[in-house]
């Protein structure tokens, strides 16, 4: 399993996960209480049986299911679905469905979570008199300084977040604080608030206040966040983030038992469009606790910004995604940026906040997403406590029936709100969609791969080799190849090499990149079929490592240049031996679609999508970070399946040379 010791328990690991993990479950305070009240009349059923239900939500969800537990499921110390699907993937060749599933959802959530929270936060404006009535939600001042303030969000992602990373902890310990200190201030004037704690009140509100069930969708907002929790488990490992949690739910339970007290004792029958949050501010302090909140709602964005930067990378190497620019502006362990996926993500902010203009309409698509995730890994969780754990089917059942239920209750209370939203639900089932085909069609052309034995061919590499009246192609020609067996290669290499031209060298090597299911593996074997000729390194690479082949095989020359193991001539002999980069040619057999081939209807929409697909993705060369310069890319036609044999028949001969 994972390490749980590789980021020890520190105060200063406590503080930093407070930054990194707590955006977005740390914000919803902002938004969940008024979800739950909108424009209903304010009961003490309603008020506690709302805090009821949002405490056992938190306890039950977020405390048991993902503090407790799901952190449990960690892939040498990282998370998120992703890594959960890499540990039990062996196990149910369907798995792989939850897993895109899961993934496109909180996609999703990259885009509704920095719209509606930095709106909420925003809108708190609209209680300062000076402006009142300007920062209404919806007014196009509050939405345009919105888009203004996710714009600028979006725009330093290609700078990294190193430099202000380190104000994310203090700034988020800031808030958690007047979460509390704002709570208690008010639960000192109605202390009877602390009652809602007995689960009687969320069973009341459920069972017996009417249409109870449905308010369920907002109570939900609540734990929207665990799932992102999950996910940056190993940017602040386990026991940092477990003991942190004590301090992050105890701010956020007071804080909503603090709204309850304020709505109890406020003198209104009803909300009137107002935010109970910023009602629990005096007036003098509003300012700064709306500025404090627009922080923390950045942070937020960031949080989920970078984790989709993240699931997104995985995808990619797990193959469910198509090869896509990936830098690293920074020299942080994991922190990356993808250009595509950064400015897809803040086209989808903007057409969130042109498209809803508040951030009460967002909850609905907000919660359903969300939802959908947590199914998705809770279904991963099952495959991970049976098979992996090793639980007894009469104790992991019952633990995750437990969960699904819960999880399925708050499902069917957000898909009724959602089924008006269509166009989010469409987007989504897009993002599955590029997964599902991206996933299956790599399936479907590597099963027709025609593998052949490498050692069939030692004696004509060798011969070729030491041909000197064919001119030498390079000193070392590279062919990346997909066999997993070390003694076999794909017929088109081979082709490549023997047939379409010939390709003399002074050492062929085939090299095979192979991801395991641990995140940061970085290591290699190298097998010599003949001494100095035929050569196969295999490299072994964890999910989260960029494939920089050059630098990967530069390294793997200096090693056995170091160790005496190679002995080769220069193709140019003013080169000096051990100046590797200077006469490395790789050759990339890209694959292309033969006008021979007979596909089932299914199949034939998958490819046609893959290919489509694959025209704006990043080639193989790009993706593999090699330069043009030293590489060659060699398009061979992939004839899958042929068509059936043609009836055609000579039914004559003409002599053409009638004197004979």
């Amino acid at each position: 399993m994972g390490k749980s010791n590789s980021h020890p328990l520190t105060w200063a690991g406590v503080l930093i996960t407070l930054g990194i993990i707590y955006g977005d479950l740390g914000t919803s305070p902002l938004y969940v209480f008024k979800a739950i009240i909108g424009e209903r009349e304010i009961t003490q059923q309603l008020v506690f049986g709302g805090i009821s239900c949002v405490f056992w939500t938190l306890t039950i969800q977020t405390t048991f299911k993902y503090i407790l537990l799901t952190l449990q499921a960690d892939n040498r110390g990282e998370g998120g679905i992703f890594s959960l699907y890499a540990l039990v993937r062996r196990f149910g060749k369907w798995l792989f469905i939850p897993a895109i599933l899961g993934a496109a959802t909180l996609l999703v959530d990259g885009i509704i979570t920095p719209s509606i929270t930095v709106s909420s936060a925003i809108e708190g404006l609209g209680g300062l008199p000076a402006f009142e009535g300007i920062f209404d939600p919806g007014t196009d001042i509050t939405v345009w300084t919105v888009i203004v303030i996710l714009s600028i969000v979006f725009f330093v992602q290609r700078f990294g977040t190193k430099a202000v990373g380190f104000a994310f902890g203090p700034m988020m310990f800031i808030w958690f604080s007047m979460l509390l200190v704002l709570g208690i201030r008010q639960i000192v004037h109605f202390p009877h608030v602390l009652h809602c704690l007995n689960p009687y009140y969320a069973y009341d509100l459920l069972a017996n206040y009417p249409h109870g069930f449905w308010l369920l969708g907002a109570v939900f907002l609540c734990t929207t966040g665990a799932e992102a929790l999950y996910s940056d488990l190993g940017h602040c490992g386990r026991r940092n983030i477990q003991v942190s949690w004590i301090f992050v739910k105890t701010a956020l339970v007071v804080n909503y038992m603090g709204q309850g007290a304020w709505l109890m004792h406020q003198g209104d029958t009803h909300l009137l469009g107002r935010n109970p949050f910023f009602e629990l501010m005096p007036q003098w302090f509003l300012l700064a606790g709306i500025i404090i909140a627009t922080f923390a709602a950045i942070i937020a964005s960031q949080a989920l910004i970078s984790g989709a930067f993240t699931l997104i990378n995985e995808a990619i190497t797990l193959n469910f995604w198509p090869r896509v620019r990936v830098r690293f502006p920074t020299v942080v362990r994991g922190q990356i940026y993808i250009p595509s996926v950064n400015w897809m993500l803040w086209a989808g902010c903007m057409g969130v906040m042109f498209y809803f203009r508040e951030s009460g309409l967002m909850e609905a698509a907000y919660g359903f997403f969300i939802c959908v995730a947590m199914l998705m890994t809770t279904t991963l969780m099952f495959g991970y406590l049976h098979y992996v754990r090793k639980w007894a089917l009469f104790l992991a059942l019952p633990v995750v029936g437990l969960f699904l239920a819960v999880e399925s209750a708050y499902f069917v209370a957000n898909v009724v709100k959602i089924t008006h939203r269509i166009w989010f639900i469409v987007f989504a089932f897009g993002l599955v969609g590029v997964m599902f085909i991206w996933y299956r069609a790599r399936k479907i052309t590597n099963r027709f791969i025609e593998f052949l034995p490498l050692t069939d061919f030692v004696d004509a590499l060798r011969n070729l080799s030491n041909d000197k009246d064919i001119p030498k192609y390079a000193t070392h020609l590279v062919y990346l190849t997909k066999a997993d067996h070390p003694n076999q290669v794909e017929r088109q290499i081979m082709n490549s090499i023997l047939a379409r031209k010939l390709k003399r060298a002074e050492i062929y090597w085939f090299i095979h990149l192979n991801y395991t299911d641990e995140p940061y593996t970085m290591e290699y074997r190298v097998r010599e079929l003949v001494d100095d000729k035929v050569i196969r390194v295999d490299f072994d690479l964890g999910f989260r490592v960029q494939p920089r082949v050059n630098l990967l095989f530069r390294r793997v020359l200096e090693d056995m240049d170091a160790d005496q193991e190679l002995l080769f001539r220069n193709k140019y002999e003013s080169i000096k031996k051990g100046d590797f980069h200077t006469d490395i040619l790789y050759v990339i057999t890209e694959r292309v679609l033969s006008v021979e081939n007979d596909f089932s209807l299914r199949d034939d929409l998958v490819l046609d999508a893959y290919y489509a697909l694959k025209r704006l993705a990043l080639g193989d060369r790009e993706a593999l970070g090699l330069d043009p310069n030293v590489s060659v890319v060699e398009q061979v036609p992939l004839v899958i399946q042929t068509g059936r044999e043609l009836p055609l028949k000579r039914t004559g001969r003409t002599d053409c040379n009638p004197a004979r």
